[in-house]
């Protein structure tokens, strides 16, 4: 069972390495910048997976991007407008609250509130 484990825990260990070595920045301060941005956008390829840590082409050419804005001045703010100006609210983890994206925002306050009355009614 041990042997199981290691083999299934060594061969599927490189998949938690999305961010390929020639992609990563000399400044370390930069790259925590790059990787702080990474894991706010969504790869729009994986299934609620961020561009950190997935390994679609998009993902890649997304980190590529962003550590290219960095080097040449770019804000982390300017770079993830940029990103969300061109892939739209999907690409964001947290999207702004517009009439577009009320639902996103109240249903899970309305079911709360639901299922807390149903709860805790008196019978």
């Amino acid at each position: 069972m041990k042997l199981v484990f290691l083999i299934i825990f060594f061969w599927g260990g490189h998949y938690a390495l999305a961010v390929e070595p020639n992609e990563k920045l000399e400044n370390k301060h930069l790259e925590e910048i790059a990787k702080k941005i990474g894991t706010k956008l969504r790869c729009m390829v994986c299934q609620n997976e961020d561009i950190e840590s997935s390994n679609a082409d998009v993902a890649r050419d997304l980190r590529v991007l962003i550590r290219n804005r960095l080097m040449a001045g770019h804000t982390e703010s300017e770079i993830i407008k940029y990103v969300h100006s061109r892939y739209g609210d999907y690409v964001l983890f947290s999207p702004p609250v517009k009439i577009s994206t009320l639902g996103l925002w109240v249903i899970p306050l309305f079911f709360t509130f639901i299922l807390s009355y149903v709860f805790f009614r008196k019978k």
